[in-house]
């Protein structure tokens, strides 16, 4: 799924703390989003039922999902349009650039979409000689600067407007404003003429209903319907787990998404596809295609203890709570998905739990994110049982396997115990400062360089307590 990073997580993250524009940026952005998230839920009604309701239909969606994706698919060929199944991002990649092929494309305008950053689509159209041209100006103005989005629903939450005023500069030839209308005025005008000009529109998928086989597309922007309306040809491209039963469940789904990324009651657009256009229809595409991707979400589905983590809304409630992200980032994660449910599902779609497998350590196990979740996965509980299972499969240092070795061989009886919080008290002495462990010792300095280590008691409670017995 992700192209492997070439530093470890510690390496990364270490590399984002020192980039103050980025971590100020982040966290001003994710305390306004959190903020205004708790709001709509303190003005929605019986917020807490939203949430079960929005639980049940996506733990019914799931347990459930060979039927509803068949029904997808029978109503979507109904409707006019094709489905393409893909078990790989290889085999996604090769589906669309076929298609694009088959349909002697030059130009492809996309609306945001997180499956097609997964399978790293854009350099393989690129390489099959396509102009490819993210219509969402987040995704577009990190196609400009050559990144990957940092956050769910604000793929360039990373950037400030001098940043973003530079890279319009050197595509417009001239000095662009780092103001706001200026900014807009300049994409406005540069998209516009894509739209026009696409053979093809690629879009995701917030939510396909299974009942009418209707692409739901949610934005603020409307990139998204100018995709769809204008190519003659549009391919949607969804996770195979982005569905509901009946538009009532997206009625549920569409009121918790908004409310839970970014505190509004309604996304400006919410756009249907229901295939090809209808010689009544006044717009539309004339060909329409559906790439359902697997790439491990199968492999996910079967397993129970984790199947949950499909229930994910992609709303980015999780990200805007979470202290490591305000941290570092988006970027140092190192997969498309970061943030708790990134640090989940990434191990998992990778099958990887020795490399990915270090994305559960970016949490504090606070859980804060499973409190905001809208569809209460329990992601703490998740990020608890990947390390346990990264541990179990032995993929920890050396070290470290040593330490816990001498742990359990110590404390495991009263008077081995003993012997070695003596020995601590005396051994440490050296390294103690106002009753703290300061010295930069190389098996400590990770946790000295950022913690106080509070050194061990001269006596022991046993001690004392035997003392004051006596």
């Amino acid at each position: 799924m992700s192209e492997r990073p070439t530093l470890h997580l510690r390496d990364r993250a270490v590399k984002a703390l020192k980039d103050d524009q980025m971590r100020q940026a982040v966290r001003k952005a994710v305390d306004r989003l959190s903020g205004n998230k708790d709001k709509a839920a303190r003005e929605l009604p019986n917020w807490e039922q939203w949430r079960e309701q929005t639980r049940l239909i996506r733990q019914h969606t799931i347990d459930n999902l060979d039927y509803y994706l068949q029904a997808l698919t029978d109503n979507v060929r109904k409707a006019g349009g094709k489905v393409h199944f893909a078990v790989s991002a290889e085999e996604a990649r090769t589906v669309i650039t076929g298609l694009c092929k088959q349909y002697d494309a030059k130009r492809v305008v996309k609306s945001k979409s997180m499956v097609t950053e997964e399978i790293h689509l854009n350099p393989a159209l690129e390489k099959a000689g396509l102009e490819v041209v993210e219509s969402d100006l987040a995704e577009y103005i990190l196609q400009l600067a050559g990144e990957t989005p940092s956050h769910i629903i604000v793929p360039a939450i990373h950037k400030n407007r001098y940043q973003i005023a530079d890279l319009f500069s050197k595509v417009n030839g001239e000095k662009v404003e780092p103001d706001t209308p200026a900014l807009t005025r300049f994409a406005r005008k540069t998209l516009r003429g894509k739209f026009i000009e696409a053979d093809i529109g690629i879009t995701g998928c917030n939510f396909a209903v299974a009942e009418t086989g209707s692409i739901t597309l949610v934005t603020n922007e409307g990139n998204a319907r100018l995709s769809t309306a204008l190519p003659k040809v549009v391919i949607s491209v969804m996770g195979m787990e982005r569905l509901v039963p009946t538009f009532e469940d997206l009625e549920t789904v569409l009121s918790m998404l908004p409310r839970s990324a970014t505190g509004q009651k309604l996304t400006s657009y919410v756009s249907v596809i229901n295939g090809p256009r209808k010689p009544t229809d006044i717009d539309g595409c004339e060909k329409f295609h559906l790439v359902i991707v697997d790439n491990g979400r199968s492999r996910i589905l079967a397993d129970e203890e984790y199947r949950q983590s499909l229930n994910c809304i992609r709303c980015g409630a999780c990200f805007n709570v979470c202290p490591v992200y305000r941290q570092i980032g988006g970027h140092a994660y190192g997969s498309v998905y970061g943030g708790p449910i990134g640090s989940v599902i990434t191990p998992l779609l990778e099958n990887d739990f020795e490399f990915w497998g270090e994305l559960p350590y970016a949490s504090t196990l606070c859980a804060a994110c499973t409190s905001t979740c809208p569809a209460k996965i329990p992601l703490q509980d998740l990020l608890f049982k990947l390390r346990a299972h990264r541990v179990s499969a032995g993929h920890t240092n050396a070290f470290e396997k040593f330490a816990f070795g001498m742990w359990k061989r110590f404390f495991k009886l009263p008077s081995t115990y003993k012997f070695a919080m003596k020995a601590a008290s005396l051994g440490q002495k050296p390294l103690v400062k106002d009753g703290y462990i300061t010295a930069q010792l190389p098996l400590l300095s990770n946790w000295t360089n950022s913690r106080y280590l509070p050194a061990a008691a001269d006596k022991t409670f046993r001690d004392r307590w035997n003392k004051r017995k006596k």
